[in-house]
């Protein structure tokens, strides 16, 4: 079956479950229902618990037909739902690590995180940051390469980034 984009995804599935809007965008019911069953089990861009709540409102505000179900009600997200989607959601802003809580080294020693930062960034984002490989290897590369372009990129001096480079030994740093 051909890839479909996530508005014709939605679109198929208020077709299939909603006979009033079936018939208002003069699709067959039938259709709709191929396409979900089809479907079923896939996961989708954007996907998630508030993305399906959000697009089951557009769809109810463009007259679906729709409704919502009140909580507790059978097929509304439960308590546990809610629970578990606000652990993957993304957090704003960042771990807070400074060079005065021994967290990050200062530019003059070389502008990584110390064992202690590494541990409070394992620990509150669920990573697994590991310790400088200076002394070579696939990780190295990987960090100068990337680094390098966050050098190149960057609107001011980027002087932590220069100064990470050359505790890794970057080469040209």
């Amino acid at each position: 079956m051909p890839s479909k984009s996530l508005s014709q995804h939605r679109l198929m599935q208020a077709v299939a479950h909603n006979p009033k809007f079936a018939k208002k965008v003069g699709v067959p019911q039938s259709v709709g229902k191929e396409f979900a069953k089809a479907d079923e089990g896939k996961k989708f861009a954007g996907g998630g618990l508030y993305a399906n709540i959000n697009a089951k409102r557009e769809r109810i505000a463009e007259g679906s037909g729709e409704k919502m179900r009140k909580p507790g009600s059978p097929g509304a997200p439960t308590a546990q739902a809610f629970k578990d989607s606000a652990k993957t959601a993304k957090a704003k802003g960042g771990v807070s690590l400074s060079v005065g809580r021994k967290e990050k080294l200062p530019v003059s020693q070389g502008a990584g995180l110390t064992e202690k930062g590494r541990a409070k960034y394992n620990r509150e984002t669920g990573s697994n940051l590991k310790a400088p490989q200076p002394q070579g290897g696939a990780r190295k590369d990987s960090f100068c390469a990337r680094m390098s372009g966050v050098v190149e990129n960057s609107k001011g001096d980027a002087e932590r980034a220069k100064a990470s480079l050359k505790r890794w030994k970057c080469p040209g740093w």
